[in-house]
């Protein structure tokens, strides 16, 4: 399921689509369209206009946050299975502490998740997946979004100075 969120950081309806989203454990790419001239375009292309949020779900665009529409469009398509971490990219952490790696930055796992399942912890960073480099948050949510439910995952990621191997079932 390909979900996206044309948004602006000072707008309150933005952060109750991505709350909605985030309860139900759904992903979504997030577009800022007051830093994204061509995203701001592409937004009026689609839509005539440029209030946001506009959430764009497997093409179906719904503007605003009108519970009810987001409802009816998740219950069209199919829900990928989802990891159950919060990631973001490990770069800009890692650089605001002095040092720079790449990779997938765990910020939160969601309890019962299989990212818990495969024991990740806060502040991990997801480096491989399935043989896949993972240099940022896009590149791990890119392989999770290419997987089906009961495909076998095996992580390479950091903690601390550790490399460590997980493997767990979406």
């Amino acid at each position: 399921m390909d979900i996206k969120i044309y948004t602006t950081p000072t707008s309150p309806y933005c952060k109750m689509v991505k709350e909605y989203l985030s309860q139900k454990g759904i992903g979504y790419q997030e577009i800022d369209v007051s830093r994204d001239p061509a995203a701001a375009q592409e937004l009026v292309n689609r839509t005539g206009r440029r209030a946001v949020p506009v959430t764009v779900i497997d093409g179906q665009t719904i503007i605003g946050f009108n519970r009810a529409q987001l409802e009816q469009a998740l219950a069209t398509v199919q829900v990928a299975p989802t990891f159950g971490a919060s990631v973001a990219d490990a770069g800009k952490i890692t650089e605001r502490q002095g040092s720079w790696v790449a990779g997938a930055y765990v910020g939160k796992v969601r309890a019962g998740s299989v990212a818990e399942e495969m024991g990740l912890m806060a502040g991990d960073i997801i480096i491989e997946m399935n043989r896949l480099h993972i240099a940022s948050a896009s590149d791990l949510e890119g392989a999770l979004s290419r997987l089906q439910k009961g495909s076998r995952i095996v992580l390479v990621f950091l903690r601390g100075t550790q490399t460590l191997t997980a493997e767990g079932t979406l």
